[in-house]
């Protein structure tokens, strides 16, 4: 299934040409565009339009990108790719670790922006029709097919990455996943672009809001020098589970 094209994707930039390039290069492929000049208006025009995809430069008059990707996470799961002259390690890390689905550094292919928007709308679109169960581990759940995240029953808002490196490590079952790993689950293809680091941003990000610290960690465990795996089950947890080996997955029920 394709992506919505009745949600528009709204272009966020300070330089009108630049958003009129992009908008003819997005349009050529059918996609419905809106547009803003300025932190306020994209904002307001986010909130008026609900797009499926926003592609934002970072230095904006009235709010600074970073803090409209902030606000967007906050408040959905919406696709962000930032697209920004910004392009220093540490502003790349910054958008990403915020939240952001891709970044591209001006100056840039619009060709090649179109070719990222549509890998990242296919990513989402993926999400939503993966038909698979709920994976669980000590009171964690999230569940694929609602992409919902509970800890003992408590909804959990996360971003569409941090989601799939939650899904990530749920599958690897308590096996250690490298970096690179979770890289290559998160980004996929793009993964080649990012740096490794990053994906501790992410994971620091996650456990805040799974309120799992890193010291006494009940759900993501830091494995020195290697990477990350599934914290062990506590002892008292296992021995009521009994001598059967403890199965993370379990089938959704309506």
């Amino acid at each position: 299934m394709g992506a919505d094209r009745a949600r528009p994707i709204l272009v966020v930039d300070d330089d009108a040409k630049i958003v009129r390039l992009v908008r003819m290069y997005l349009e050529r492929e059918r996609y419905r565009v809106v547009e803003a000049l300025d932190g306020p208006s994209a904002l307001a025009a986010y909130e008026a339009h609900d797009p499926m995809l926003v592609v934002l430069d970072l230095m904006l008059p009235g709010i600074d990108g970073l803090a409209l990707v902030r606000t967007i996470r906050d408040r959905a799961d919406t696709p962000v790719i930032i697209l920004s002259a910004r392009g220093t390690t540490s502003d790349r890390i910054a958008g990403l670790g915020l939240g952001a689905d891709d970044y591209l550094p001006k100056p840039f292919s619009p060709a090649e922006l179109v070719l990222r928007v549509g890998r990242v709308l296919s990513r989402a679109e993926g999400r939503r029709t993966i038909d698979a169960p709920v994976l669980e581990h000590a009171g964690l759940a999230v569940d694929r097919d609602r992409l919902g995240v509970t800890v003992d029953g408590r909804p959990v808002e996360v971003t569409a990455l941090e989601f799939r490196l939650l899904v990530a490590l749920l599958e690897a079952d308590g096996h250690v996943l490298t970096r690179d790993r979770l890289l290559d689950a998160v980004y996929g293809a793009d993964a080649g672009d990012i740096l490794d680091r990053t994906i501790d941003v992410h994971v620091g990000r996650l456990r805040s809001k799974l309120d799992d610290p890193a010291d006494s960690p009940r759900f993501i465990a830091t494995v020195r020098g290697a990477g990350y795996r599934l914290a062990p089950l506590p002892a008292e947890t296992a021995s009521k589970a009994g001598a059967a080996p403890v199965d993370r997955r379990s089938v959704a029920r309506p």
